[in-house]
């Protein structure tokens, strides 16, 4: 199979994170929660992947560095952990469900008001953020880059407008890994990462960066191996926020593949503008076709046919060509609006930097004969 549905989980995974998983199999010790030696060691590594994290994304430390299953568990835990009953939040039409959803659950609750920024010609513009804060604006969530379009916000020029009182809540999913993200720098208080796709780990790893001048409340809660006699939570970092065990191969796979990004990251880079680059010039050579997307280092390449719907298109890839992309609205429905492909959606090719003009001739060639 040409597997080109990177945006939704990395196809491969390289070796040493490979490894990590297995050796992280047979050490079936709970990190964190004995004090004999087996877990004590495997809760060193837990902490070294704290550390690890915090460097790679000019963090706040490792106690606000704090693991969950997947970008979408983060980015519940920031939001509902930072919202209170009357804020205001404003958030962007490129973003996931993941965002939308947690806001508009606390909308629906009668607790909070959004606002949604929209696309000016094809761009989020800080101007226009900044139009929108209002005296009980708390948050403002972002995505890194859109996993429609492979955009990327420019989060700087954003916090530069923004009042200092609003928190910048950032959607790491598509940037982490492939977008140099510094939070101290460029005033991040928030970053949610999704470690199966640009980090190179398995399903199941995840983290939220925090600031430390961002207090989240627990939206989870049980056993957290520390203050066992208190029956409410701790309430220090990360055990405040961290309920329950951890996957401890997950957590490997993220420290192996956190050291792989800060290795590979920027000769990634290169490799997936050149993919979409080429696949982006192929596409304007087919009138069919149309493109959604300018050549990008997320690998994120979408696009339609002039009468084909896009599942139905996905389908054509998968069953007569064994190519797999993504077609539909890639949970992310407010962009789609934004750019005339709702309901029907686009169809999504995403690359990996461990591949080459092999696939991207592969899907032109099927995309020809169609």
């Amino acid at each position: 199979m040409v597997y080109l549905d990177n945006a939704a989980t990395g196809g491969f995974k390289p070796a040493a994170v490979q490894n990590a998983v297995a050796a992280a199999m047979k050490s079936c010790a709970n990190p964190g929660r004995s004090g004999h030696r087996l877990s004590v060691a495997l809760s060193e590594r837990v902490l070294a992947c704290r550390n690890l994290l915090s460097n790679l994304f000019d963090g706040y430390g490792y106690e606000r560095v704090v693991f969950t299953k997947n970008c979408t568990e983060a980015l519940n835990l920031a939001l509902l952990g930072a919202l209170k009953k009357g804020d205001h939040a404003i958030t962007t039409c490129i973003e996931h469900n993941s965002v939308l959803r947690p806001l508009e659950y606390l909308k629906r609750r009668g607790d909070i008001e959004y606002t949604v920024v929209p696309l000016e010609n094809g761009k989020i513009t800080p101007e226009t953020v900044a139009t929108l804060v209002k005296p009980n604006t708390r948050v403002c969530c972002v995505s890194a880059a859109s996993n429609v379009t492979g955009y990327a916000p420019d989060l700087a020029a954003i916090r530069k407008l923004l009042p200092e009182r609003v928190l910048l809540f950032c959607d790491g999913a598509q940037g982490a890994g492939h977008l140099p993200l510094q939070m101290k720098k460029t005033g991040i208080d928030a970053l949610a990462i999704a470690g199966h796709k640009g980090m190179h780990a398995i399903q199941g790893a995840g983290a939220l960066l925090f600031s430390e001048r961002t207090e989240l409340r627990p939206v989870l809660f049980g056993g957290t191996g520390s203050e066992s006699f208190n029956l409410g939570m701790p309430e220090f970092y990360p055990d405040a926020l961290e309920s329950g065990t951890l996957s401890y191969p997950a957590v490997c796979s993220l420290f192996e593949g956190a050291l792989l990004v800060k290795a590979r990251r920027e000769n990634d880079t290169q490799t997936l503008l050149k993919l979409t680059g080429a696949f982006h010039t192929a596409l304007g050579g087919m009138p069919a076709y149309r493109a959604y997307f300018a050549p990008n280092p997320c690998g994120i390449a979408s696009f339609s046919h002039e009468k084909i719907p896009s599942e139905e298109l996905a389908g054509i890839l998968s069953e007569r060509f064994n190519i797999a992309v993504r077609g539909g609205l890639h949970c992310a429905p407010l962009i789609h609006k934004s750019l005339d492909t709702f309901p029907d959606g686009l169809v999504r090719a995403s690359f990996s930097p461990f591949q080459s003009m092999r696939e991207v001739n592969a899907l032109v060639g099927a995309l020809k004969r169609i």
